[in-house]
């Protein structure tokens, strides 16, 4: 509650100094970011949104008249709008190359195989100078139950062209990954629909 000797000339004098000394310190932070290089991100945690902040960052990619290839591991069984808005844009690479979630293949065997699969295509795509984001989708999902070397991926995205992006997804990023990462977002629930009994909606979750 506002003291009632405050009169609104004292507020908004007080909010502007405190802009002021916050873009001063902001404007040195930009200034001192003068370097250009291909990032690694992770978007990791149990929390909503992963994917769909990636998908962002992929309709940002092409606004710009940029390549991007998007490789899909263990999605596959169903389809969803981010694969049907963006499969046949131009400027897009879009191979879903998953069997489903694994409590649903339930064939661990199977499971390396189509991750494997999965990684050839997307070691296509981390090659390749022209491609300027590329998204491995649920890749942390893979590595989570092994079915890929850590190692292996670790080694090609630090061999990745120079001014390639690389997007991670999925819960349960490896340390390892996270240690080579440029940004690293971990996504929180605090409160989920599906938990009220509440079916996965088109637009939101498909």
């Amino acid at each position: 509650m506002l003291n009632p000797s405050q009169s609104d000339s004292d507020i908004n004098s007080r909010h502007n100094n405190r802009m002021i000394r916050k873009k001063n310190i902001v404007d040195e932070k930009i200034a001192k970011a003068d370097r250009d290089k291909g990032l690694i991100l992770v978007h990791t945690g149990n929390g909503k949104g992963k994917s769909s902040a990636a998908f962002g960052m992929v309709a940002r990619t092409l606004g710009h008249g940029l390549r991007v290839a998007i490789v899909q591991f263990i999605k596959g069984n169903y389809s969803t709008g981010e694969q049907a808005f963006f499969e046949n844009l131009p400027n897009v690479e879009y191979h879903v190359m998953g069997d489903g979630f694994t409590w649903e293949t339930q064939n661990r065997d199977q499971d390396i195989l189509t991750a494997q699969k999965a990684w050839d295509k997307a070691c296509t795509f981390l090659t390749d100078e022209n491609i300027h984001l590329v998204l491995l989708d649920e890749l942390n999902i893979v590595l989570k139950h092994n079915y890929l070397s850590i190692d292996n991926v670790i080694s090609t995205l630090e061999q990745k062209p120079e001014m390639q992006h690389v997007i991670v997804t999925g819960r349960g990023a490896k340390p390892q990954l996270i240690e080579i990462a440029d940004t690293v977002t971990d996504m929180q629930v605090i409160k989920h629909a599906f938990k009220a009994g509440i079916r996965a909606q088109k637009g939101i979750e498909l």
